[in-house]
């Protein structure tokens, strides 16, 4: 059955949607749930293997030029120069298949990281709760919500349990919005339509159970997200792609002139064609492309093996260029791992009430899952009398506490937890050590000083309290008038070799600062734990009171933002990002603005959904060094990609811009096109593998940032550079050696490959070339093509390519030139680098 798209379904109630789509309450069948998918326009169906190869193929040659150039090979096949064709469609095609294996070979890496991080919801599938990948959620499903969990579909609500939802991403308000059953009138504006649950929006407090009624581009997220369709570009993907055309444009101009002053000369008009082209694919960077995508995957896949999912690949180079890390202390700093250390009345006292209390609330709570709970019910406790549930506030970051509503045989109470200065808010009374009770403002200094005493010693204290209640339903409402217990300590210990870790950090040139909602005294005392001495600390009242100018400057001199609100973990990232390049760690819902406002988000496997939705990295480990040693492989990758560039810009376009000046001078080609596509062919081999060279740890200790101006400075300095000892080739060869056509091609093609492949050792290092290790694949690869290149004119079918074996005096004159090339260039990259790098 084919479900078609419901508008206006919050007048309806939900037993009515459940006519409709031929559900229940007890949700869909596994089997009804996959005959609904096949038959949804939404379905996506997935591509064979071949379907998926076939295209990726294709894409190799859909570049302009390349489209150009097969055309005008298929131009001269008719024309009758079929020895010509063949050979040039064999190194196109040849090219392609070298950079499709490899962009087969990256596309796996991504689809096996998407497959890892796909987003999965809790649904009623046979009557029983099961976790099922969001894509597969359909019309009819029951699902189940609780405090961070992302919204797959349009949905009704059936029941709420104080459910505040955030939908910003539709609403442009910040502000959570309270959800409840119920029916509204037909024309009831978005915002208000309080019994509706929408696709892309999240889950603050509370728990539900929703009826999905719209999915895909049914849903009012799907069809915005439709007809916008847009992707933010990283600032490396715009350099990249600013860099590209910068480079398209210059090589369309000058083949295009080359053309013309050609057949003003009056040679073939095929051959001038031919010529154009070939020099066009030569020097644009037709790699680039596939090398920064083979690069970040090989990056993504290195990190995978160090327990760092990459969500979006491009994401990768902004890691490089991070200087600044932002974290809250849980499970970074600390274990994470919380024990409780104390249950004390309001004196400091050993309370077995305080106990028993914080036993049940932790207990019996549903709303958010969270280790303070789970640390206390592992207490173990055997209470004489039984409690039984009646009723749940569940926790939000507003209130900042929990209630708990138990029922046992003598009374009923309502039991509510959470931080010291919400807590103590609400309450009237305090229970005392001999268990009678009195008002609060007699005590009230006393237990404040308790509350300092244990932040400063390094212990996160909670506040509990409690009353006598009357009836089986409670709100938020109830929370007033209540009779403060105790406090409940916890201590989460600094993880072991932490001060080793922020060492690494500091060598990388990354600064570490702390940003977390506890008590000011206990950061204090974690920060002095691990090794920062005289920590500056600024607090939430302190932000909230500071102005945006002022704040740019403290925050670079704070090294810990404590009792801070969410909100306001943004402001302090955008505050920083003025200053640095700033990356933020977090795993709660308190983190996402925070998440969304840095440069790189990153986030952990068992994190809520919408802080591993918002995240650019998904840690399998939550541990600051494999953040560490993620900062590596974004400057590896960073490093490799630029590798790439500079060759590109400087022996590559160097070399065919010689070319092309020459064939103005010369009464023949200075290198015949098949001659400039071998040329490229020979070459792409070793460049295919900068994407796994080794970099050296200087590279890796600073961020990596796009830099045009610096790229265009060595293209103008490298490139005058190879034009320079092209001359030198052009001269010796014409005026030296006195060579004819085909011993001039042969010369020059020897001299252009040499070149370009020893550039690649060149320039892959700031040092001397001698003093750093290549990869393995680089070397090997970068070999062959050398021996390949030396030998290519005494093989049988060099004649084909338009080359004749060298007298050895030619030989060894053009590996002269080479050989000096190669000093002449190492120099004047290590002088380059220091003059263009110092800072």
């Amino acid at each position: 059955m084919q479900i078609l798209p419901a508008n206006n379904f919050w007048q309806f109630e939900p037993t009515y949607w459940f006519q409709q789509l031929n559900s229940t309450a007890k949700g869909l069948s596994q089997a009804e749930a996959n005959e609904i998918l096949l038959q949804s326009p939404h379905h996506k169906k997935t591509k064979s293997s071949f379907e998926k190869d076939l295209v990726l193929f294709i894409g190799q040659f859909k570049s302009p030029l390349m489209l150009l150039l097969i055309g005008a090979v298929i131009l001269s096949a008719f024309l009758g120069d079929t020895s010509d064709v063949f050979i040039i469609l064999f190194i196109v095609i040849s090219t392609g298949l070298m950079s499709f294996f490899q962009e087969r070979n990256a596309g796996k890496v991504v689809e096996k990281l998407q497959s890892m991080i796909s987003l999965k919801s809790n649904v009623l599938r046979d009557g029983e709760e099961q976790q099922v990948d969001s894509s597969k959620i359909v019309a009819g499903d029951i699902l189940l919500f609780k405090a961070g969990d992302m919204i797959p579909a349009d949905c009704l609500l059936i029941e709420a349990n104080e459910l505040h939802v955030n939908e910003s991403s539709l609403t442009g308000e910040s502000y959570p919005v309270r959800k409840d059953v119920g029916i509204l009138a037909e024309h009831t504006e978005l915002a208000k339509r309080i019994n509706c649950l929408w696709e892309g929006s999240n889950i603050v407090s509370g728990n539900a159970k929703a009826l999905v009624i719209n999915t895909g581009t049914n849903t009012i997220f799907g069809s915005i997200a439709q007809s916008i369709n847009t992707l933010t570009e990283t600032t490396f993907e715009k350099g990249i792609k600013d860099f590209g055309y910068f480079l398209m444009k210059i090589t369309l101009v000058l083949s295009f002139f080359i053309l013309i002053v050609n057949l003003v000369n009056h040679k073939s008009v095929i051959d001038s064609a031919l010529f154009a082209l070939a020099l066009a694919v030569g020097m644009a960077p037709e790699l680039l492309p596939a090398i920064t995508t083979i690069a970040m995957s090989a990056g993504a896949k290195r990190m995978l093996e160090k327990k760092v999912i990459v969500k979006k690949l491009a994401s990768i180079q902004n890691l490089g260029e991070v200087n600044l890390l932002c974290t809250d202390k849980t499970g970074t700093i600390t274990e994470g791992a919380i024990k409780v250390a104390g249950l004390l009345d309001g004196f400091g006292e050993q309370s077995e009430f305080v106990k028993l209390l914080a036993f049940w609330n932790a207990s019996f709570e549903t709303g958010y899952t969270n280790p303070i709970d789970e640390a206390l019910k592992g207490l173990n406790l055997k209470p004489k009398e039984i409690a039984k549930k009646i009723g749940e506030v569940p926790y939000d970051f507003i209130r900042k506490r929990l209630s708990i509503a138990v029922q046992t045989n003598s009374k009923s109470l309502l039991i509510c937890k959470g931080a010291f200065t919400q807590i103590f808010s609400i309450c009237s009374k305090v229970k005392l050590t001999n268990d009678s009770i009195a008002d609060l403002s007699d005590y009230q200094t006393v237990i404040e000083q308790k509350f300092e005493e244990f932040g400063l010693s390094g212990m996160r204290a909670i506040g509990l309290c409690y009353k006598n209640i009357e009836k089986d339903d409670i709100s938020k409402e109830d929370e007033k008038d209540m009779i403060f217990a105790g406090f409940i300590l916890l201590q989460d210990p600094v993880k072991e070799g932490i001060i080793e870790t922020i060492d690494e950090l500091k060598k990388l040139a990354v600064n570490l600062k702390i940003i977390t909602g506890d008590n000011k005294n206990v950061a204090k005392s974690i920060a002095l734990s691990i090794g920062i001495k005289n920590p500056v600390v600024m607090t939430g009242e302190t932000l909230f009171n500071t102005s945006p100018e002022a704040l740019k400057l403290l925050v670079k001199k704070t090294h810990i933002f404590a009792e801070v609100e969410p909100q306001q973990k943004e402001r302090i990232i955008f505050a920083l990002r003025k200053t640095y390049t700033v990356a933020y760690m977090g795993d709660g819902i308190n983190d996402v603005s925070a998440i969304n406002a840095a440069d790189v988000g990153i986030s952990v496997e068992n994190a809520v959904d919408v802080a591993r939705e918002a995240a650019d990295f998904v840690l399998l480990e939550k541990n600051l060094m494999v953040v560490v040693d993620g900062i590596k492989e974004g400057r590896k990758t960073f490093a490799n990609t630029l590798k790439y560039i500079f060759i590109n810009t400087g022996s590559t376009f160097g070399n065919m811009f010689s070319v092309a000046i020459a064939s103005l001078l010369l009464p023949f080609l200075p290198m015949l096109p098949k001659q400039i596509l071998l040329t490229n062919f020979i070459t792409d081999f070793p460049y295919l593998t900068v994407a796994s060279d080794n970099v050296d740890q200087e590279q890796l200790d600073k961020p990596g940032k796009w830099d045009l101006k610096f790229i265009r400075n060595y293209m103008v300095v490298f490139g005058i550079h190879s034009s320079l000892f092209d001359v030198i080739t052009f001269l010796t060869l014409l005026y030296v050696l006195k060579v004819k056509e085909s011993a001039f091609q042969t010369a020059w093609f020897i001299e252009s490959i040499l070149t370009e492949l020893f550039i690649l050792f060149i320039i892959r290092t700031h040092k001397n070339f001698f003093k750093s290790k290549p990869g393995s694949y680089l070397f090997i690869l970068s070999i062959v093509g050398l021996v390949l290149t030396i030998a290519m004119p005494y093989l049988p079918f060099a004649n084909e390519v338009g080359l004749v074996p060298l007298p050895l005096l030619n030989l060894g004159l053009m590996l002269l030139i080479v050989a000096t090339y190669i000093i002449t260039a190492d120099l004047l990259k290590v002088w380059f680098f220091k003059k263009y790098r110092s800072a």
